[in-house]
C-alpha cells in the first residue's frame, strides 16, 4: 500500500473541527457523504451512506427509481459491518505499520475504498464456487502481487510479493462472500413478511 498505517487518523480523540470530534478518517467519510447527498446520491435505492443522520437534502431535482425491491430494503444495510471490519481487521493487515505524515491522503483513500460498493459486494455463491473463487483470487494475487525482478540465468529465487496472496483470498472468503449472503438473506426473509 502506499501510505504508512499513521494511527492518529483513525484515533477517535485526535482530530476536532467545526463541532465535530472524532477521527480525520470519519470525518473525512462524513463530509463526503454530505457533498454526495446533496447530488442525490443516497436517494438511489442501492446508495447506503456510513453516516446518514442529518444529512443534506438533494440541491438536484430528484429521480424517480423504479421500486424493485421489498419495502424493508431500505432498512438493510450492513455498513457498521464494512467500516469495523476495515479499519479494525483489514486495513492494520494491509499496510506498512508506522507514520509516514501522511494522514490526509491515508484518510482520503479510506473513504474511497469504503465506498467502492460494486466490488465489496458482488459475490454470492455456492461452496465450491465460493472454493473455486478464492482459490482464483489468490493465483491473481499472487501473480499480481509480485515485485517484478530480473534474474541472472539459472537464478531460481522464490518471488517476493507486495502482499500475501492469502490475504486477498481471505478477504474473499471471511468477508465479502459472507456479507452478501447475510444481505440476501435478510432481504429475503423481509419479503415473505
Amino acid at each position: 500500500m502506499r501510505y504508512c498505517y499513521n494511527a492518529d487518523t483513525y484515533d477517535q480523540n485526535a482530530f476536532s473541527v467545526d463541532g465535530f470530534r472524532g477521527s480525520l478518517a470519519e470525518y473525512i467519510v462524513r463530509e463526503t457523504e454530505r457533498l454526495h447527498a446533496q447530488v442525490g446520491r443516497y436517494k438511489s435505492p442501492d446508495e447506503h451512506p456510513f453516516f446518514p443522520v442529518n444529512l443534506p437534502e438533494p440541491l438536484l431535482p430528484p429521480v424517480q427509481y423504479p421500486q424493485v425491491l421489498h419495502q424493508f430494503a431500505d432498512s438493510i444495510s450492513i455498513n457498521n459491518k464494512v467500516w469495523n471490519m476495515y479499519f479494525k481487521d483489514l486495513l492494520p493487515r494491509l499496510v506498512k505499520s508506522g507514520d509516514d505524515s501522511n494522514c490526509g491522503s491515508a484518510a482520503l483513500c479510506d473513504a474511497l475504498c469504503l465506498q467502492d460498493r460494486d466490488r465489496l459486494m458482488e459475490l454470492l455463491t455456492y461452496e465450491t464456487e465460493e472454493a473455486a473463487v478464492k482459490k482464483r483470487v489468490e493465483m491473481k494475487a499472487r501473480t499480481y502481487s509480485q515485485e517484478l525482478r530480473i534474474h541472472e540465468e539459472g537464478d531460481e529465487t522464490d518471488p517476493v510479493h507486495k502482499m500475501k496472496p492469502s490475504l486477498v483470498a481471505n478477504l474473499y472468503g471471511d468477508w465479502i462472500m459472507p456479507l452478501t449472503k447475510e444481505v440476501q438473506v435478510e432481504n429475503l426473509l423481509r419479503r415473505l413478511d
